[in-house]
C-alpha cells in the first residue's frame, strides 16, 4: 500500500480505474518510459492505456482463443442480422 500511496495522484488516479492488477511499481516504470518519449503527461497516460489493451488482447487470445472481442487477433466477424425496414403501405 506503501508503494501506491508514493505514486503521483495522476498515476493512483489511472490505477484506480486500471483493468489489470497492475503493481504500482510497474505501472511507474511505464510511465515514466512513456513519459519520457512524450514529454507529455496526457500522451504518457494514453500509452498506459495502450500497453494494457495490448496485454488485455494478448491474454484474450491465450485463453479464450482469437475470437474473443478482446483478442485483437485477425478474426472474422460474425455475419451482422438482416435489419428489419418499415415499409409505408
Amino acid at each position: 500500500m506503501r508503494e501506491f500511496d508514493r505514486l503521483p495522484a495522476v498515476l493512483r488516479t489511472w490505477l484506480a480505474g486500471a483493468v489489470l492488477p497492475w503493481r504500482p511499481r510497474s505501472v511507474e516504470q511505464s510511465f515514466r518510459r512513456a513519459l519520457a518519449r512524450t514529454a507529455d503527461e496526457t500522451r504518457a497516460l494514453a500509452e498506459l492505456d495502450r500497453l494494457q489493451d495490448r496485454l488485455i488482447a494478448k491474454d484474450a487470445q491465450r485463453i479464450w482463443g482469437t475470437e474473443h472481442p478482446s483478442a485483437g487477433g485477425e478474426h472474422t466477424p460474425p455475419p451482422s442480422a438482416p435489419q428489419k425496414t418499415c415499409q409505408s403501405a
